[in-house]
């Protein structure tokens, strides 16, 4: 299977569905230069606002030391997990730098240690086989996020997966089904809880990815080295996005 997520005889016969979910990871932000550091701690101007307290910038700094994985300017990508539905086959692209090139398996998933280029370069070489797309959060995460830090590659994606919102728009090749839109009604359903893939796998009862851990610890884990645990963790994202995705179209995908 080396280079290919299937080989040509299961490229033939498989669907044309796949669930993909990435793993991300910031710039250190003391390593950043002066300009980008102060553009980034600059508080926004509310006219009226009372100065921030001393504990209130420490707050905020630590937000945003921590959330510097979410955005493509400053974060960059350590996973690709993907599954096509109909042939029940999942891989993981994700970044080791030291087992770069390295290819196995294990309990029925391929694993690939791969550059960041590369993890994106593959990604879209295996989504020109597919029409539609399934996430969880993906149009406002996932989908920019490997677009931009494709083209930071010079990399060109084979699909466009943020056209448009709502699924009756989306282009023949190219349909996103982005569960946290579709099962909140596109926002309709403004609860606590209701941005959450734990809450609706809690709802449905499919066990949760992250009853083993969270998207959060993912940065911690990258700074001890622990790459095949966030691949893993990737993977485990992946089977709960598929099981909530068959639950969603046996129920409610026909009124999309």
């Amino acid at each position: 299977m080396a280079g290919s997520l299937f080989n040509n005889n299961e490229r033939e016969k498989r669907g044309r569905t796949l669930v993909f979910d990435i793993e991300t990871v910031g710039e250190p932000f003391d390593e950043l230069d002066a300009t980008t550091q102060e553009i980034l701690t600059k508080p926004f101007a509310r006219p009226g606002a009372p100065e921030e307290t001393a504990q209130q910038q420490d707050a905020r700094l630590e937000a945003i030391k921590s959330g510097m994985g979410i955005s493509p300017l400053t974060g960059f990508v350590v996973a690709v997990g993907m599954e096509d539905v109909e042939a029940g086959k999942r891989a993981v692209y994700y970044t080791n730098p030291n087992r770069l090139g390295e290819e196995w398996e294990e309990d029925g998933v391929q694993f690939r240690a791969l550059s960041e280029r590369d993890i994106l370069a593959e990604f879209w070489r295996v989504a020109e086989h597919y029409h539609t797309f399934v996430t969880f959060n993906g149009r406002s995460f996932d989908a920019p996020f490997l677009m931009l830090r494709s083209a930071v590659h010079n990399v060109r994606p084979s699909k466009n997966l943020v056209a448009a919102r709502y699924v009756y728009q989306h282009r023949p090749g190219a349909v996103h089904i982005d569960l946290l839109e579709q099962l909140t009604f596109y926002g309709a359903l403004q609860r606590a809880g209701s941005r959450s893939l734990h809450m609706f796998c809690r709802a449905f009862g499919i066990p949760s990815p992250k009853e083993e851990g969270t998207g959060a610890e993912v940065a911690a884990q990258w700074q001890r080295g622990e790459y095949e645990a966030i691949a893993r963790y990737n993977v485990s994202d992946v089977a709960a996005t598929s099981a909530l995705y068959k639950a969603w179209q046996r129920t409610l995908g026909h009124l999309v």
